[in-house]
């Protein structure tokens, strides 16, 4: 007599993860022997970006000095003081701090801490796709609001106060942001406070590219620094601004008003000790970034403004699409207008036919009748060059 499957739990069946399910189609292509360029996935050390030496030092003296037993569950007293002192410079006033396994679990920390089943908490439209996996495994419901790509992908901030009811815990922002490179104004930020003010909500900023600033006269806002009277919690890390993806070291900054903020800040740490903690010798890499000037991303920047403009102005130049310039990051949300193909069978039609390897819209989510795809410019010249006179070729094909 057969036996029943195992069922996996309610939970897990609409946790997705589009940035790796395309990992199906790259398989297939590398089969049909195609010499694949990826352009799919932010992770600047897979594109010859080096973690600094001094981090990389500072891990191995912990190592030598056998700090290698479990930590504090929210994090060392050093590390503490050092996200701490660099918060206050950017104007941000913190009442708590913990310290994560990469800022992803500072994030679902976060949102599980606050949010129930039967609740509900703003995501951006498009919106990096582990905000979509955590609402999926708690069974939260996310409601959209939308990023104008008129306006330079900034927060259409009339289609939020529209989703906001009883049960709206929260709203997430990414700045800058991920997948469309977006830089928010402050305008567009203190109106964001605003609403969040009115309506009793908790603001979770995403900064962790906080650093990538591509154009010279532009200044970056941290939402945090704009109000005390909002509860806000700030995630960031080492992975991008310090190039330790691997390292998994993230935090959170909890900022505003302490009293209304105690018993949430209970339940974060509640979640941190169940797991004990962060990686205990990889936290002594945080004083050493913080406390120094991160020379080592200047230069990136520099790399990286070129790339971006091949990559953009050439986007600008294949027909049917088109590309707004993203002013941080490395990422580029460019528009299609094929019609009779959405953009997830697009992106596995190139991946397949000419071994691009970029992430389809939809996978972000994105504005009801748009098709998008993401696409990064890490790499160096040549190697986006190349890729876009395959994409141009497929394009024309498609269109021919």
């Amino acid at each position: 007599m057969g036996k029943d499957k195992i069922k996996p739990a309610f939970r897990t069946l609409q946790v997705e993860y589009a940035i790796r399910d395309i990992v199906e189609a790259s398989e297939e292509a590398k089969k049909r022997g195609k010499d694949l360029i990826y352009l799919n996935i932010g992770d600047p050390v897979k594109y010859g970006f080096k973690t600094p030496k001094s981090i990389i030092e500072a891990v191995c003296k912990a190592l030598q000095k056998n700090y290698n037993s479990y930590s504090e569950s929210s994090g060392i007293p050093e590390a503490i003081k050092a996200i701490e002192a660099n918060a206050l410079k950017r104007g941000i006033k913190p009442v708590d701090i913990y310290i994560t396994q990469g800022a992803s679990e500072a994030i679902e920390f976060a949102i599980s801490a606050l949010v129930n089943s039967e609740e509900n908490i703003l995501l951006p439209c498009p919106c990096y796709p582990l905000y979509q996996a955590i609402v999926s495994k708690f069974r939260i419901e996310a409601r959209y609001y939308l990023l104008d790509e008129d306006k330079n992908w900034e927060p259409d901030i009339e289609s939020i106060e529209p989703l906001i009811d009883k049960k709206t815990r929260a709203i997430v922002i990414i700045n800058p942001n991920n997948p469309t490179g977006a830089i928010y104004s402050k305008e567009t930020l203190e109106r964001i406070v605003e609403i969040a003010k009115r309506y009793n909500l908790v603001i979770l900023s995403d900064e962790i590219y906080d650093q990538y600033i591509l154009e010279d006269n532009l200044k970056y806002v941290s939402i945090a620094s704009l109000s005390d009277e909002v509860p806000v919690i700030t995630f960031n890390g080492l992975s991008k601004n310090y190039f330790a993806p691997g390292f998994r070291i993230g935090w959170g900054i909890i900022s505003g008003p302490k009293d209304l903020l105690e018993d949430y800040i209970e339940a974060i740490h509640k979640l941190a000790r169940t797991r004990l903690c962060a990686p205990h010798p990889l936290q002594y890499a945080i004083p050493v970034a913080l406390n120094n000037e991160n020379h080592y991303i200047k230069e990136v920047i520099q790399m990286l403004r070129r790339r971006r403009d091949i990559l953009v102005e050439g986007l600008n130049q294949i027909p049917s699409i088109s590309c707004v310039k993203p002013l941080g990051a490395f990422y580029a949300f460019p528009r299609l207008e094929i019609p009779h193909i959405d953009d997830l069978e697009f992106t596995k039609k190139l991946i397949l036919e000419e071994g691009v390897v970029v992430v389809h819209g939809s996978g972000f989510g994105q504005k009801p009748g748009t098709k998008h795809f993401r696409i990064i410019f890490l790499p160096e010249e040549k190697i986006l060059e190349e890729a876009l006179e395959r994409i141009e070729r497929f394009i024309k094909k498609l269109i021919s």
